[in-house]
């Protein structure tokens, strides 16, 4: 005899509900009726023949059978969309290039890999550059996508996360705060957080003279933790050999800088649309741990 076959609408429905807490909710959820949920609790309380349900007031609470169930239903649930992601994922092919500072790209490890898991198939390059360098090749089309520090003078991009700039020393030594204030700075063009920190230290009076200079932030970090200058950087940036200053150094605050997305001017592929989508997903969870 054939074991009889659960209804993943019906299961679907129920975890809305368990969700939600309430008839009215799941149906707001799942774009039904509420008479549509209550019928689908209904329909499986009737396969099932056990009552999966009991009313405390307004709101709706489980019984012990509809307890065991939910469990059931969120697993079959899950491999359920996962065999759905994995076969739509299996036919998306392609290649596909993205631009990023190499300070950034420390950000996105993990986005690469689960990329890598979902779409085996697609070829992926990533070039490191300057911001504005790699905004003009995502204008030329040369890049499907760029992850970028937000231009003044240009600005255009997705915003997809706002951090705080802080100024940073060595864990362990430290230069004079006194001026001038000997700083590390990226080169020139590189990116916007000397055209900052130039801006701030000037706004606040304040003398400086740049002690070493490069368009990374590997290339600045061992003056800096060597205790002979300042450096700028986000939160996301620092290193356990780096410790950010606070109000008592007497270096003025520094503002927010954008991350930026930038698509190439043509229609985005699939594969630029969905790690497009994962790379928003992941910057976005992890702005909210800082």
């Amino acid at each position: 005899m054939r074991a009889p076959t659960f209804d993943l609408t019906l299961l679907r429905t129920l975890v809305a509900i368990a969700d939600t807490g309430s008839v009215t909710a799941a149906a707001k959820r799942l774009a039904y009726t509420q008479s549509t949920v209550s019928m689908q609790l209904q329909r499986l309380e009737a396969q099932l023949t056990v009552s999966l349900h009991e009313r405390e007031g307004r709101r709706l609470r489980f019984t012990p059978e509809g307890e065991r169930l939910l469990a059931h239903a969120r697993k079959l649930l899950a491999l359920n969309d996962d065999a759905w992601s994995d076969m739509q994922a299996r036919q998306i092919t392609g290649d596909l290039t993205l631009g990023i500072p190499e300070d950034y790209a420390s950000l996105l490890p993990s986005v690469f890999a689960y990329f890598h898991q979902l779409y085996p198939a697609v070829g992926l390059t990533v070039q490191c550059g300057t911001s504005a360098h790699l905004v003009e090749q995502v204008k030329a089309s040369a890049l499907d996508l760029a992850l970028v520090t937000r231009q003044r003078h240009s600005p255009g991009g997705d915003v997809i996360r706002r951090e705080p700039l802080v100024w940073a020393v060595g864990v362990h030594q430290q230069p004079s705060m006194s001026d001038p204030i000997p700083l590390a700075l990226y080169t020139p063009g590189a990116d916007v957080f000397r055209e900052v920190a130039e801006q701030a230290l000037q706004a606040a009076g304040r003398d400086w003279r740049v002690a070493y200079t490069s368009q990374s932030m590997a290339g600045l970090a061992p003056i800096v933790t060597a205790g002979l200058a300042v450096v700028v950087v986000t939160r996301s940036m620092l290193t356990p050999m780096l410790r950010p200053l606070d109000e008592s150094s007497g270096l003025p605050a520094l503002p927010m800088i954008e991350l930026a997305l930038h698509r190439a001017p043509h229609r985005p592929s699939e594969p630029a649309r969905r790690l497009g989508e994962l790379i928003r997903e992941q910057l976005a969870a992890s702005s909210e741990a800082l």
